[in-house]
């Protein structure tokens, strides 16, 4: 099955990522740039990652549970912010809980301001060190970026919305994904920001 689909000759991308992720804030605060400078349309494909570490046995992010790889990943954040000259903070918390903005997500994965809010959200997590997971704190990011919060929040706290998001993960499984962030162009899967470029640019040869 193809995951990624041309839409008036131009190619898309999909990334996967969850809030939580490190490696998908390096991405999130580059795609649109990236992706709109070569014509390549963005499918935001929010999930939730711990689903996918549990089915490996895994309690919390490998970055956790192996030390010498955590304390490898935070200081490679620094270079990887600092060479895209990303704001960067490693948070008091990780992998920092964030169900209601995953699920604001899912509910808004086709509006235009999913991009905004993406970014909003993964810099309130590694830049400001903030909690995501309350009401107070999406209502902030949704106010910030000029969206009816209270309508939202009550649309994205609905059942059917719970529903898209269990499928969204589940969906993810079954794709064979085991970490974030994560890109399909086609059929070809695409692992890591530092694989960012090569997946637009491999999007980019398709619709040439």
């Amino acid at each position: 099955m193809s995951h990624s689909t041309i839409n008036n000759d131009r190619q898309t991308i999909e990334f996967w990522f969850d809030f939580g992720s490190n490696y998908s804030y390096l991405t999130a605060m580059r795609i649109e740039d990236l992706a709109g400078s070569i014509g390549v349309d963005i499918v935001w494909k929010p999930f939730l990652l711990g689903p996918i570490f549990q089915s490996f046995g895994w309690e919390s992010s490998p970055f956790v549970l192996q030390k010498q790889k955590g304390e490898y990943t935070w200081k490679d954040m620094e270079r990887q912010a600092h060479k895209h000259g990303i704001a960067w903070k490693k948070p008091s918390t990780f992998p920092r809980r964030a169900i209601l903005p995953t699920r604001v997500a899912i509910l808004g994965r086709n509006e235009k301001w999913i991009g905004a809010f993406v970014r909003a959200t993964m810099a309130r997590n590694f830049v400001e060190d903030k909690d995501l997971d309350t009401e107070d704190a999406v209502r902030e990011v949704l106010a910030a970026i000029n969206v009816n919060a209270d309508l939202i929040i009550a649309q994205a706290q609905s059942d059917e919305n719970k529903q898209r998001l269990r499928h969204a993960t589940e969906t993810a499984a079954n794709l064979g994904i085991f970490g974030a962030p994560m890109f399909f162009v086609g059929d070809e899967m695409f692992w890591g920001n530092d694989r960012l470029e090569d997946a637009l640019a491999y999007a980019n040869s398709q619709s040439q």
